[in-house]
């Protein structure tokens, strides 16, 4: 699983252009959105369509489920896992 995060750690320094940020500055547990990483609605957007498109998962834009998986890489990382 710490493969998966890391990918996606990588995945939204290039989908989102975080220049300033390496692979290892982005805590596991940290929130992605607000406070932590300091994602926004648009962000939000353009990670779940490189999500969809890079591990081939239905995101549901208007769950509630949605939002818990996208808090932190290791709630995203086991969204995927369990999808798989």
């Amino acid at each position: 699983m710490s493969e998966l995060k890391q990918e996606l750690k990588e995945l939204i320094i290039e989908t989102l252009d975080l220049e300033d940020i390496e692979p290892d500055e982005i805590e596991d547990d940290a929130p992605l959105f607000v406070e932590g990483l300091g994602l926004d609605s648009i962000d939000a957007l353009e990670l779940g369509l490189a999500i969809k498109k890079t591990y081939n998962v239905k995101i549901d834009a208007n769950s509630q489920d949605t939002k818990a998986h996208f808090a932190s890489v290791s709630s995203l990382a086991a969204f995927i896992n369990n999808y798989r």
